[in-house]
């Protein structure tokens, strides 16, 4: 079952757990970030004052949990790797929604 999105305000921030069809915790990938890492989304992120976004999302090498944000178009769902290329779109450009 999916969760409700939660959206919380600090100032002019706007974040948000729910992102074109992900949500915090499911796994995605990272376009240009080298090696073989794994990152999960957290959050949305965006700043209403300078109307900037990015993408909070947590991983790297195995074993590892940093905090990073990454502009919204490298954010690609979890099956766009193969081997060691992307393929399809980022979730920007085809969002992750549900059919209904």
């Amino acid at each position: 079952m999916r969760k409700r999105p939660t959206v919380s305000r600090h100032g002019n921030l706007v974040r948000t757990t729910n992102w074109n069809g992900v949500q915090s915790g499911d796994a995605v990938v990272v376009d240009g970030v080298r090696g073989r890492q794994q990152w999960v989304f957290v959050a949305h992120v965006v700043n209403e004052a300078t109307e900037d976004e990015w993408i909070e999302v947590r991983g790297g090498r195995v074993g590892e949990a940093k905090g990073r944000s990454f502009r919204p178009e490298s954010i690609y769902p979890s099956n766009a790797r193969k081997g060691s290329r992307l393929v399809g779109p980022s979730l920007v450009d085809a969002p992750q929604l549900p059919i209904h």
